[in-house]
């Protein structure tokens, strides 16, 4: 079966914005929909309605994507935590097909959007041409930056007179993903999400 339209479910706007702009290019004509709440722990809470809420009208032509940011949470922890909610709403994953289907792809962003953005920095330098081709070093592995990496990332912006006054992630976003390429980031999580839609897209 064919899927022709995607319902996503994200924990903030500025990863709204992103995959607003990012998903046309890997979804292959297929409509979809992004719905952004206010913080990871507002999705988690409201969640089990939510999908409870699709398991009484979801077409089978329909697929959910469900995006959380790892943060300081263990990223498996996190993706069982997910799947045990979209389990109990009778609905099937990957790891958990119901009756050989699939409803719901959940993903786990290391750490948050801003890892994709250091894993594309020529889109960066795009968006924001004052910053130096390359970030620091201790950048160069977007999935493993310690200690925050919207922080990491606004750091380094600051350092070359962008967010001055602090980030403002919206903007970012609506500024950098036009210039992404889903080819040749090198956020494996970011890597992990797109070659699943461009598979499932395929089909």
């Amino acid at each position: 079966m064919a899927i022709v339209h995607w319902e996503v479910l994200v924990e903030e706007q500025s990863m709204e914005q992103a995959l607003r702009i990012l998903l046309p290019s890997v979804l292959n004509g297929r409509t979809f929909e992004v719905y952004a709440y206010h913080g990871k722990q507002v999705l988690l809470q409201r969640l089990q309605a939510r999908l409870n809420g699709y398991r009484n009208w979801l077409p089978v032509d329909w697929m959910i994507l469900i995006v959380v940011d790892r943060d300081d949470d263990d990223c498996r922890l996190l993706k069982q935590q997910v799947e045990t909610i979209v389990a109990t709403a009778g609905l099937g994953t990957r790891s958990v097909p119901l009756v050989g289907r699939v409803d719901v792809i959940t993903r786990v962003a290391v750490e948050e959007l801003e890892a994709w953005y250091f894993g594309d920095w020529a889109a960066v330098q795009a968006a924001y041409p004052k910053v130096r081709p390359k970030p620091s070093s201790r950048y160069r592995h977007p999935d493993e930056i310690k200690g925050g990496t919207w922080e990491a990332f606004e750091r380094e912006m600051q350092r070359h007179g962008y967010f001055v006054g602090g980030l403002r992630k919206i903007d970012a976003a609506r500024r950098i993903t036009p210039h992404m390429k889903t080819d040749r980031n090198l956020s494996p999580s970011f890597q992990a999400l797109f070659e699943t839609l461009s598979e499932i897209s395929r089909q």
